[in-house]
């Protein structure tokens, strides 16, 4: 039973980051639910195997990465909701997941801001926001774009959480 609860969380966190991932893209919003209800889900992830360790460094991960979080929002580097879910992905890949998850971010979220400077990737990312249904905003290029960078935690909160359970 506690099995599967494990997989039934483990495949709703796939669905909830990968609809934070589309409404990042759509309108750079990540909504507060959404944070809220990945990390509502994670005792159930966590009931298959608990662990006070395991437990305890799962929170302080989450909250080092917030707190790190908090620091680059007020500088104007990261979103409130990119620095909430990404709080919330270190919550679920542990004190073991949570070094590869910050680097896997960087380096996904690295390449997207490479395609979304060059003007076709800017096109691209304007084109699936007017087809998503979000208010048309003029195409912008260069260091000013906007990065919804919550398609990178998502990606590679996915790889960190999700992948090795499938080995």
């Amino acid at each position: 039973m506690a099995l599967q609860l494990h997989y039934a969380a483990l495949a709703a966190f796939a669905g909830l980051m990968l609809v934070a991932a589309f409404e990042d893209l759509r309108r750079f919003i990540i909504p507060n639910a959404l944070t809220l209800s990945v990390c509502a889900l994670w005792p159930l992830y966590f009931a298959a195997s608990p662990s006070l360790y395991g437990g305890l460094g799962a929170l302080g991960c989450a909250l080092a990465v917030f707190l790190a979080g908090a620091v680059c929002f007020a500088r104007g580097w990261l979103g409130g909701g990119d620095v909430k879910l990404l709080a919330a992905a270190a919550l679920w890949a542990g004190p073991a997941g949570t070094p590869s998850l910050l680097v896997l971010t960087g380096v996904l979220g690295g390449m997207l801001a490479l395609f979304m400077m060059m003007p076709p990737g800017a096109h691209f990312a304007a084109l699936a926001r007017a087809k998503l249904g979000s208010d048309p905003e003029p195409i912008q290029s260069g260091l000013a774009a906007p990065i919804p960078y919550g398609i990178a935690i998502a990606g590679a909160a996915l790889l960190v959480t999700v992948l090795p359970h499938f080995r």
